[in-house]
């Protein structure tokens, strides 16, 4: 292996050169505590930076071997040591000039989330691998090997001595990020054992600074719990902390405008991750499967068996295996359940805001002017309590616009002043004295067909509705849609294979295929868009990136005709756990800035793939 004074020797032979020159420092180079491999050289100062990566043996770094166990406090500890180095690194940010892209160092700056990233890797050993990408220097195309020089044996060693070793760091802050990481595991680990889909701690801040920020707001309500939902739990480290639990079932978040319904929604959004002390939301929660979803006018659909919600189509269109390159409202929204489910979700979360009002409810006058085998859709509504007791599938909803959710509801909350009050008994009492209809309370009126479909049951209260055929007793409902019997979203022994066997994408044929990440609203490959924009649940620009690299591996190594796509996202995630994001990236060295997704994230970025084919 060469040493750091073979390279400073190289560095200045080649000043000067034209850029080309560059690519002959690849290789390793012993600088006494770290080796810095030169991984990638870039084509001129214009192109993306090089990439450069440092690994400080187990022995220099000297991590407690505590933090080092695989799972959550390794992602801990990298996340840790990834927010150090982006510290450091702002320090020489822009101190070494040139041509171009000329002196970045660009370094993964994570945001409030902790997710595991390729910047950061610790082997069990205790190994510390970190990358980044440097913009190597010129004057034109003419190689500033000075300027390089200034950041490989100044700026790098720097931030490396004061990041990457355990004697140099704060130890009691890293310590209490690892602990921290601990009490989070054992909420989500309560919530199982709780029969919770979600819990947010008392003196939470869950509104953000702005629209562009995620930084909790200054002078914000602090969260507490109405007293009829409050737990408590004896976290490892922190001791005991209270809240609010929030039960399987249909919870609604209701409220007048602006009091704080979408915010509590989406802080149950995000609780799908950890969060970094400071943040406001560490003790919020979630379920690790909930889903969020919204209406996605114009998406693309492939083989979706939307019949639980829609049948009966003008022109006999079939919704067993429904395709459109354009999808409606309704029929996206439809298309989001059933693709949630599929992916393994337990709870699904949505806002009245985003969604289509005829796919959630349907009232009373309506349902009496316009004939039953006149509208297709059958309205979320009908089919919650369904999704509840016969698939294990909760919902918690934020609206404030159809009291007809008080009926089909287990507990409804009312937001006020953003303070939570439990208002269940007084809501389910005014929907008494109310009396509307059973069609008004999204029930399906005997003689109705339902929509059939992919689940068993019928009715909102997952009866058999009066002409409905039973499961397995063939076609459902006027549209002749077959019932799926026992389908692959009833629990239990015995769960049939999911429906949709993805076929390779011949488009990916070639060895170099270019991906560009359009930040957290999706990518390019190959020309050819991915849109992410309503997948809420991605925190990080990074996750993009991985989900590019994602498909592309996916395609050219599980898309075989034989693995449905829940099994490719499980693959895809078991490669990632084991090695790293990095791991779906193939080439000649690992590529910074990726994030791990979550496998609701994998699945939906695949559904949303215009190039998808299935059998």
């Amino acid at each position: 292996m060469k040493t750091q004074s073979d390279l400073r020797a190289h560095l200045r032979a080649i000043d000067h050169r034209s850029y080309p020159a560059y690519k002959e420092l690849r290789g390793s180079y012993d600088f006494g505590g770290f080796l810095l491999q030169i991984d990638h050289v870039q084509g001129d100062p214009f192109a993306a930076p090089s990439a450069v990566s440092v690994t400080v043996p187990a022995a220099q770094a000297a991590f407690p071997s505590a933090f080092l166990s695989p799972g959550h406090r390794r992602t801990a500890l990298e996340d840790h040591l990834v927010r150090l180095f982006s510290r450091e690194a702002e320090k020489y940010s822009g101190k070494a000039r040139g041509s171009g892209k000329s002196g970045r160092m660009e370094v993964s700056r994570p945001g409030q989330e902790v997710l595991a990233r390729s910047a950061c890797t610790v082997s069990e050993r205790g190994d510390v691998v970190f990358r980044m990408e440097i913009g190597f220097p010129a004057n034109g195309r003419t190689i500033n090997a000075r300027e390089l020089e200034k950041i490989l044996f100044e700026f790098l060693p720097a931030c490396v001595r004061a990041a990457l070793y355990y004697r140099s760091v704060d130890r009691k802050q890293l310590k209490a990020g690892i602990d921290l990481s601990d009490d989070q595991l054992f909420i989500r680990q309560e919530l199982g054992k709780r029969g919770l889909c979600a819990f947010v701690a008392d003196g939470a801040v869950l509104p953000r600074e702005s629209g562009v920020s995620d930084l909790p707001m200054r002078g914000a309500v602090p969260f507490y719990s109405p007293e009829s939902l409050r737990v408590e739990m004896d976290l490892p480290h922190a001791g005991r902390v209270t809240g609010m639990g929030i039960k399987r079932g249909i919870t609604l978040i209701a409220g007048g405008g602006y009091h704080g319904k979408s915010t509590l929604l989406h802080a149950l959004e995000r609780g799908v991750y950890d969060h970094i002390a400071g943040d406001g939301r560490e003790y919020v929660i979630a379920d690790n499967t909930a889903v969020k979803i919204r209406a996605e006018d114009g998406r693309s659909i492939v083989c979706d068996d939307i019949s639980l919600f829609i049948s009966n189509l003008p022109g006999g269109k079939d919704t067993v295996r429904f395709s459109t390159e354009n999808a409606s409202g309704s029929t996206s929204q439809a298309a989001a359940v059933v693709e949630a489910a599929e992916a393994g979700c337990r709870v699904l979360l949505i806002d009245e805001d985003t969604s289509a009002t005829n796919f959630m409810v349907r009232d009373e006058l309506m349902q009496r002017v316009i004939a039953p085998d006149k509208e297709p859709i059958t309205p979320f509504i009908s089919r919650a309590r369904l999704l509840f007791e016969k698939n294990g599938i909760s919902t918690i909803l934020a609206l404030g616009s159809s009291g007809a959710w008080f009926t089909p509801a287990d507990c409804i909350l009312q937001m006020d002043e953003y303070r939570p009050v439990d208002i269940t008994e007084k809501a389910k009492e005014a929907a008494k004295a109310f009396s509307p209809s059973k069609e008004a309370a999204g029930e399906v009126s005997a003689g109705t067909s339902s929509a059939g479909g992919i689940f068993a049951g019928g009715s909102s209260a997952g009866e058999k509705s009066a002409g409905t055929p039973s499961a397995g007793e063939g076609p459902a409902g006027s549209a002749g849609n077959r019932t799926a019997a026992a389908a692959f979203l009833d629990p239990g022994p015995g769960l049939p294979a999911p429906r949709r066997i993805l076929l390779p994408d011949r488009a990916f044929s070639g060895d170099r295929i270019k991906t560009k990440t359009m930040g957290r609203d999706g990518f390019v490959i190959d020309r050819r868009t991915v849109d992410l924009r309503h997948v809420e649940q991605l925190a990080d620009s990074e996750q993009s990136a991985a989900l590019a690299q994602c498909l592309l591996y996916a395609e050219r190594r599980l898309m075989d005709g034989k693995r449905t796509l829940p099994e490719i996202a499980d693959a895809l995630l078991a490669l990632i756990e084991a090695r790293g994001p990095g791991a779906v990236a193939e080439g000649s060295y690992v590529r910074t800035g990726l994030a791990a997704p979550r496998k609701a994230e994998i699945c939906a970025m695949l559904s949303r793939f215009r190039g998808l084919r299935v059998r």
